[in-house]
């Protein structure tokens, strides 16, 4: 606890779409949480100078977006032609503020540039190569396709091709198909922010977007109530519009963070049968990450500066 008027927290996630434990080495597990920490560090550190909690979630963000463990910047999935396409959004809790971004191919940090959006005000959401060459004139670096290319990635496409081919592409895993990350925060002035960035789902039509731009479906933040960032298969999530939804439940009837967040997964998008969860962060600086998969990349930092990481259940 800081010796300011409100306490501080934050929370990531680094998508549900978690491999079994026995799919990789333990060493590339370690390197994962590693990250994690690093980037819960990033944004508690700032918190921690009085920063804003819109400030500490886009730093958490930057350093996933920049390690090859999660789809989002470097190591994002591939569509279906074989290009990343990204996304990302940003909201602020305290006035409502909000940008992002869709479809981006350059965008080394899509998660800057949403927030360099909201700075602007209008527009909000840029998509494709209109949000590149908008990235590029605010001096925000750009990267080839290449820099956001992995091993991982590319074996994820072959499989999911070859799933297609065969007709089993619905079985395909969780792993296999989606991931996102998120952070969710509240700073010592007692305002919430969110943020969300992701390449999306592997072989994904070109131009599909999903939830985690769209704000109030995968992506929301009001002050007093809460912020959510959400992952799993993103067109349920806008159908529900998940995260608006969760803080509505608060807001309406009267439900905590715990419930709000636990029936819209387990209940509200139970029906659909996908992989789903999320991160959400209330005013007092209470987490809830419920998920329904196998594991979710999931960490935080509450208010007694206690950290928390894991991947799996």
């Amino acid at each position: 606890m800081t010796d300011t008027q409100h306490p501080i927290a934050i929370g990531l996630h680094g998508g549900c779409g978690v491999m079994a434990q026995a799919d990789l080495p333990e060493a590339e597990w370690t390197a994962a949480r590693a990250d994690i920490a690093v980037a819960l560090r990033a944004g508690w550190d700032l918190l921690c100078r009085g920063a804003s909690a819109v400030d500490a979630v886009e730093a958490c963000v930057v350093v996933l977006e920049d390690s090859p463990h999660f789809n989002a910047g470097h190591g994002a999935a591939l569509n279906r032609d074989g290009v990343h396409e990204l996304d990302a959004a940003i909201m602020d809790g305290a006035s409502a503020a909000a940008g992002a971004v869709c479809a981006a191919q350059a965008i080394r940090n899509p998660v800057r540039a949403a927030r360099a959006l909201m700075r602007q005000g209008v527009p909000m959401m840029l998509a494709g190569p209109a949000a590149d060459r908008f990235a590029a004139s605010v001096g925000l670096a750009l990267e080839g396709q290449e820099y956001f290319t992995t091993p991982r990635r590319l074996a994820a496409l072959r499989t999911m091709r070859e799933r297609r081919a065969a007709g089993t592409a619905s079985g395909a895993t969780e792993a296999e198909k989606h991931g996102t990350v998120g952070a969710v925060a509240l700073d010592q002035d007692g305002h919430l922010a969110a943020a969300t960035s992701t390449g999306g789902y592997t072989d994904k039509p070109e131009g599909r977007i999903g939830d985690s731009p769209v704000i109030g479906a995968g992506t929301y933040a009001r002050d007093g109530v809460c912020a959510v960032s959400c992952t799993g298969q993103g067109e349920f999530f806008i159908r529900q519009v998940a995260a608006h939804e969760i803080g509505a439940r608060m807001r309406y009837l009267g439900e905590n963070l715990d419930t709000a967040t636990r029936t819209m997964i387990e209940t509200e998008l139970a029906p659909h049968g996908i992989g789903a969860g999320l991160i959400a962060i209330d005013r007092y600086g209470r987490i809830a990450a419920p998920f329904n998969t196998e594991g979710m990349f999931r960490g935080w930092m509450l208010p007694d500066g206690t950290m928390f990481v894991a991947t799996h259940r």
